[in-house]
């Protein structure tokens, strides 16, 4: 497949691509007769693996790391499977983070519903304070 079918089933530009493949996320392609980039098919899944990645936050040397293991085949696995896990981990404290935000957006949201549909008093609205107006400051005192 040429770079631009690749580009379209992926959703991948043509840059990104060659840059991905410049970078080594991407595995070099193949080149046709006239020297054009000629992709396999299952390419693909590895792209689809990869936007999954970006997508849950791992950063970009992380996957080059992954990618570079994937490269070397057998015997990384163990390697491999622990930075999965690592990302994981740091993937499930993100939506544990979202999650209490989610709660304090509902909260909040239920608060503009009226009064007696709130979920607790936190949410009441804070009575306005009127601030004395300040005095003369006196020499020396902090």
């Amino acid at each position: 497949m040429k770079i631009g079918e690749l580009a379209r089933r992926s959703g991948l530009s043509t840059y990104t691509i060659r840059y991905y493949e410049r970078i080594g996320l991407l595995p070099r392609a193949d080149r046709d007769r006239s020297g054009q980039r000629d992709y396999d098919a299952s390419i693909l899944t590895w792209i689809e693996f990869l936007d999954r990645l970006k997508a849950t936050g791992m950063p970009i040397r992380e996957m080059l790391r992954y990618a570079a293991l994937r490269e070397r085949g057998a015997g990384t696995e163990v390697e491999r499977g622990a930075l999965l896990e690592r990302h994981r981990e740091r993937v499930r404290a993100h939506m544990a983070e979202l999650e209490a935000c989610l709660l304090v957006l509902d909260t909040k949201i239920a608060g503009y519903a009226g009064k007696e549909q709130r979920k607790d008093d936190h949410d009441a609205p804070i009575p306005e304070r009127r601030r004395k107006p300040a005095g003369p400051r006196q020499a020396g005192a902090r």
